[in-house]
């Protein structure tokens, strides 16, 4: 029985010095940096630049517990949580805080008088009041833009059906990165005399009254990077799919979660750039010689091909045969990066403790 108890007694003395560095949070390398996060909800956009991020930032030689603490924080979509979560952030010094999304970037610039701001997947930085130009960020605050083509998805929208005269859109005015685009997506309307309904939503729970709506009276839907929007793709994509109406969207993310198609950049790469950005301010580097970046060029086009045999459509050859043409998938999406950073440590040692009490 001594000899048992000893045993166990050893296999706890090795197990606590491997986890007293995951486990504690300081570090013998001398500088740790304190980097909060906020986003604004959980979706495949705003979940695939997250990972991104924290992906890049590991590359670019952080880790948790040793060079850099993290701090991450999910409004839920709810705005009026946000505001909360950045006063938590406040009650501790921090080196810079990133907002993933137009709604929590615009709660998170009132931390930018003494902190660094960095957002990502912002579609009017000038207009959502987070900087006055994209070249010299002046109010301590720069990141990624996600400033969506609007003209190129629905000349690809033409293309699909040349005949096409009405549109259905749907999206939350509330966001500024909606109203944008909305505006950009009637200016094309009118010029190419095609008639455009709208419909607004203020959230999930209005979603498919909204769609079921739009699905009846048009030929096409589209859908920007919304983000009430894009959390309901589980709603709006069968529904459009089971009406045979094409659902054209403004991410690639989207068109993953059951959009038809879309024109635009790979939202890793978004979570990246805002990484390196994050990157060159902790090194020193000063915000104001840090531009804004509006991703442009290098774009795809994303088709799912699994809507695409629901839809039933025979896509054009100037669609299909373009280089830039890349076929999308669905698949089930399970996120949670911060918990790939200090959960399988917190766990490892809520298995520690467990084991002790077990003597």
């Amino acid at each position: 029985m001594r000899i048992n108890k000893l045993f166990k007694l050893m296999a706890v003395s090795a197990l606590t010095m491997t986890a007293l560095t995951g486990c504690g949070n300081s570090s013998s390398n001398g500088d740790v940096k304190e980097v909060a996060i906020i986003q604004y909800v959980e979706h495949t956009s705003l979940n695939t630049i997250k990972d991104a991020f924290d992906e890049q930032m590991e590359a670019l030689g952080y880790k948790e517990g040793e060079n850099i603490k993290y701090t991450f924080k999910n409004a839920q979509g709810d705005m009026n949580t946000a505001p909360s979560i950045i006063q938590d952030f406040k009650s501790s010094k921090k080196d810079c805080v990133v907002a993933i999304a137009t709604p929590v970037a615009q709660t998170a610039a009132e931390m930018s008088t003494d902190t660094p701001v960095v957002f990502a997947a912002v579609t009017d930085p000038i207009k959502a009041g987070l900087t006055t130009s994209l070249e010299k960020p002046d109010k301590n605050i720069t990141g990624t833009s996600d400033e969506i083509q609007v003209e190129m998805i629905l000349e690809r929208a033409l293309q699909v059906n040349p005949d096409l005269k009405k549109i259905g859109v749907i999206y939350n005015k509330g966001e500024v990165n909606s109203v944008t685009n909305i505006a950009k997506a009637k200016a094309f309307c009118d010029d190419k005399g095609i008639e455009m309904i709208e419909t607004t939503v203020t959230g999930v729970n209005e979603v498919q009254s909204a769609i079921d709506v739009l699905t009846s009276k048009c030929d096409a839907v589209f859908a920007p990077n919304d983000n009430t929007v894009a959390n309901a793709m589980d709603m709006v994509g069968p529904a459009c799919a089971k009406a045979k109406v094409p659902l054209y969207v403004g991410a690639d993310s989207m068109v993953q979660d059951g959009g038809f198609l879309s024109v635009g950049i790979n939202y890793e790469d978004l979570g990246k750039e805002t990484a390196n950005m994050v990157d060159k301010i902790l090194k020193g580097e000063k915000v104001e010689n840090i531009p804004v970046k509006v991703f442009k060029e290098n774009l795809s086009v994303y088709v799912n091909t699994k809507v695409l045999k629901q839809l039933g459509i025979t896509l054009p050859n100037e669609i299909k045969n373009d280089k830039a043409y890349v076929e999308r998938k669905e698949k089930f999406y399970e996120s949670d990066g911060y918990f790939r950073s200090t959960g399988v440590r917190r766990n490892f040692c809520h298995s520690l403790t467990w084991f002790i009490y077990q003597l």
